[in-house]
């Protein structure tokens, strides 16, 4: 019915209205190779549509003005309606087919519970709905790229959603990189990684030697975390070589990430691949938000995540002495 309505096979349509935006742009990127790259939806007076083609599924990820992000699940033939006010994204609607309005529902759901309540909710859906795109979003989402993350309750959940799809790649990805993010929990030794940082520099877990060592995430439309990057600046600049350090900036525009380094003399390695959340070391630390930190010893141990500003440098300030 969907085909007959506009959208022909081989290709995948969302549109929408949004209350409370009048002119400006959404940014479109895939969790699954479905779309390359990043794209721009432009909103003309509340109203945006996008085309795009698309052979078989696809998870995607919708970017808004305000940085928050919404998983689409995109069939080939189908189109999505998005509906609601642009002040109030956690209520908005999505239709047009059965994996987004169950996405709906959930989220209806999850935004009437208290943060310790969710994972059970979202870990009950998962196992009820094991053939279901949303499930594998909603496994990374919640027990992989937290805050927080559960890595055990993740190869639960992996291992019960592959029993049911053994030949999906996600999954079987998902599977691999479960086995790396266990070496970024406390206590844990930070995994090995190569990297390419903004000045084309080659990047390794070598950079991190100090006597303490931070990894941070920020943005330059984050004051929160361009904050955490002014306070490393200052405890750099005491510390010198004992404190090392390594930033993850998810502009999309690695321009951008250049002009915030230049104008704030921030004079560690910073990677910029205008990924935003699928860099590769963002995955690699397990870190999900902006800002973000993981502190890290001299032995290399994970000693502490996602600590405030505040407690980050005083962590730091205890650790050198």
């Amino acid at each position: 019915m969907m085909v007959a309505c506009g959208t022909e096979s081989g290709k995948f349509r969302l549109e929408g209205r949004l209350r409370n935006i009048n002119q400006g742009e959404f940014w479109v990127y895939s969790l699954d190779g479905g779309l390359v790259g990043i794209d721009t939806i432009p909103v003309r007076n509340g109203r945006f549509s996008y085309e795009m083609e698309l052979f078989d599924q696809s998870t995607l990820m919708l970017v808004f003005p305000n940085y928050s992000e919404q998983p689409i699940f995109a069939k080939s033939g189908a189109t999505v309606n998005i509906k609601g006010d642009a002040t109030h994204l956690k209520e908005m609607i999505i239709e047009g087919t059965s994996d987004n309005e169950d996405m709906t529902m959930l989220r209806m759901q999850l935004n009437e519970l208290t943060p310790p309540d969710i994972p059970d909710v979202v870990s009950n859906f998962i196992k009820e709905n094991r053939d279901s795109p949303v499930s594998i979003y909603l496994l990374q989402r919640y027990f992989v790229l937290s805050p927080e993350p559960d890595y055990r309750q993740a190869r639960v959940l992996t291992e019960m959603l592959l029993q049911e799809n053994p030949e999906n790649g996600q999954l079987l990805i998902l599977k691999k990189q479960l086995k790396k993010l266990e070496n970024s929990g406390l206590k844990a030794l930070i995994p090995k990684f190569s990297a390419t940082d903004i000045q084309g520099k080659k990047v390794t877990e070598k950079a991190l030697k100090g006597t303490v060592n931070v990894v941070t995430t920020w943005a330059s439309w984050s004051y929160a975390s361009t904050n955490q990057q002014q306070t490393m600046k200052k405890l750099k600049e005491q510390y010198g070589d004992k404190l090392g350090v390594l930033s993850i900036c998810l502009d999309a525009q690695p321009a951008t990430c250049r002009r915030q380094i230049a104008h704030d003399s921030l004079k560690w390695s910073t990677v910029c691949d205008g990924r935003m959340w699928e860099t590769p070391l963002l995955q690699k630390f397990g870190l999900a938000d902006v800002p973000a930190n993981l502190l890290i010893d001299s032995k290399g141990k994970v000693v502490a995540r996602n600590l405030t500003v505040k407690h980050l440098e005083e962590r730091i300030h205890k650790m050198m002495h």
